[in-house]
């Protein structure tokens, strides 16, 4: 049985657990005294426990032993994603947490449906769930939406590595790649290359109806590489799926 924490909730050897994940344990888990557990600190660690007991529908933890865990990808994921309809969304959130992204930003595009959401607190809890099914470690940062054409004012200063996946053109993936590689030898010696991280990569998959050709062009002249993922058009959690999973097969621990 897996419990994902918050850091500041595990304190001292003996915890006691209270409110929604306490129920999730009794009702759902079955948990009883003796019952073997893993406590997850969304942070990389775990803890080797036991359940001490259940009182007044609470559940008490002792923590017995700490184990660091490295079960992350080597590559620092950011999936930008057009808000999608529906469970669309939490289909993509849950799928791209199991891939091992690390963080998840929500983005109202020109074509987006959906340009009000109160959804976030809902999508950060599937991305804890996936994380605690999958066995991960960390919990993905999932942002607050982002108007799409903001996108790079608001949250980047430095210069991006990634791909904008566009079904009206762009390189093929693996041409693509090759490209990102050179331009990334070829910055070896930037004054900023010190800072950039070489495994950090942005991918940005639009809404039902995909990106327009102004966004495209404004992400392009950001200097990410606009890709193709072949002839046919796929739904956009699909697209979104694929490239991911691309991506970690590709340059990642898949």
């Amino acid at each position: 049985m897996r419990i994902i924490l918050k850091k500041e909730e595990i304190k001292g050897n003996r915890i006691t657990i209270s409110g929604e994940k306490a129920r999730y344990l009794i009702s759902v888990l079955r948990c009883s005294a003796g019952d073997e557990l893993q406590v997850f600190d969304g942070e990389g660690s775990f803890y080797k426990s036991k359940v001490a007991g259940l009182e007044n529908k609470k559940v008490i933890i002792d923590l017995l032993e700490r184990i660091s865990l490295n079960a992350e990808s080597p590559l620092n994921l950011t999936l930008v994603q057009g808000i999608l309809k529906g469970e669309k969304m939490d289909m993509v959130i849950q799928k791209a947490t199991e891939l091992g992204v690390k963080e998840i930003i929500p983005a109202v595009t020109e074509r987006s449906q959906i340009r009000h959401t109160r959804k976030v607190y809902r999508w950060r809890k599937i991305a804890e769930e996936a994380s605690r099914q999958s066995g991960r470690t960390m919990i993905p940062v999932v942002h607050e939406p982002i108007e799409f054409n903001s996108l790079f004012a608001v949250h980047y200063s430095l210069p991006l590595s990634g791909f904008i996946f566009w079904e009206d053109g762009g390189l093929p993936l693996k041409e693509a790649i090759e490209k990102m590689q050179d331009a990334r030898e070829n910055l070896s010696n930037h004054p900023e290359a010190c800072i950039m991280n070489p495994a950090s990569l942005y991918l940005l998959i639009g809404p039902e109806g995909g990106f327009s050709e102004e966004e495209v062009n404004l992400t392009v002249s950001k200097e990410l590489i606009a890709v193709s993922l072949g002839k046919r058009i796929l739904r956009a959690e699909t697209a979104a799926i694929s490239a991911v999973a691309l991506i970690q097969f590709l340059l990642g621990d898949i």
